[in-house]
């Protein structure tokens, strides 16, 4: 029988409400598996932090670097230097909170996108830590000056650094909306994946809840591809999250079936 999936907060999107300490401790007391999070562990205590994840024993599948208004800037010219300060902090936190993970954002940068500075910065990022690099494609529909839509971009960036550890964020709900459909767009570049996250489409709330996409169906589908990783709940909830979280016992009622 195939394994049930792991499920990890995404708590940039979850319980928003609570503080950053108190948005880790809700993720254990609603039995999620592991967190992941925006930037708001550089502003934390970080000793705090960690304390609360060995209290709770949840592991941190990853963060992201500074975002600010720009939502990162390492494909901004000019903003090389802030970067790599931005990569630097990001790792040096990954590394003490033990995340897996670091997604480094290109930036808001409309036609005007540096490429080439990118593909530095993530080198910069490569070279200056043992964490998993991770890009992410974020659709139009979202952010729509966003210099990294496509994920074949992505693939191909990717190709060209040619790290074992710089992998795509493959965040159903982007790829969906962007060029779709999710399936075929995971089967064909499920090889440079390293992080999936799942959400409904069109709304981007719980998954499963008034979705054109059939997430139980294409989590096990990207298990048989090889995917051994947990599944990023980065969702909008349309209540509170604890009144939406029904759509786990679906989804692992259907491994059961």
């Amino acid at each position: 029988m195939m394994r049930l999936p792991r499920f990890s907060a995404n708590i940039g999107f979850l319980w928003k409400e609570l503080s950053f300490p108190d948005r880790l401790r809700a993720a254990a007391a609603a039995g999620f598996d592991a967190v992941e999070f925006h930037d708001e562990a550089q502003s934390s205590d970080l000793g705090q932090i960690s304390d609360i994840l060995a209290e709770t024993g949840l592991p941190v599948c990853g963060l992201n670097v500074r975002m600010g208004e720009t939502a990162g800037c390492a494909a901004i010219s000019g903003h090389e230097t802030r970067a790599r300060r931005d990569v630097d902090a990001a790792l040096k936190t990954a590394q003490a909170l033990r995340a897996k993970a670091v997604h480094v954002l290109a930036g808001r940068t409309g036609a005007d996108g540096d490429r080439a500075a990118y593909i530095k910065v993530l080198r910069h990022a490569l070279d200056n830590g043992d964490r998993m690099i991770l890009i992410e494609p974020i659709c139009r529909a979202a952010i729509d000056d966003y210099f990294l839509h496509d994920i074949g971009m992505a693939a191909e960036i990717v190709q060209e650094i040619g790290s074992p550890r710089l992998k795509i964020m493959f965040d159903c709900f982007h790829v969906e909306m962007e060029t779709g459909p999710a399936g075929a767009m995971f089967q064909k570049y499920a090889n440079h994946v390293g992080h999936v996250q799942i959400a409904s489409v069109p709304g981007r709330n719980e998954p499963g809840v008034e979705d054109r996409l059939d997430l139980p169906l294409l989590l096990r589908q990207m298990q048989a591809a090889g995917y051994v990783g947990a599944f990023g709940c980065e969702y909008r909830p349309r209540t509170s999250v604890e009144s939406g979280l029904g759509w786990r016992e679906s989804f692992r009622g259907a491994w059961n079936a």
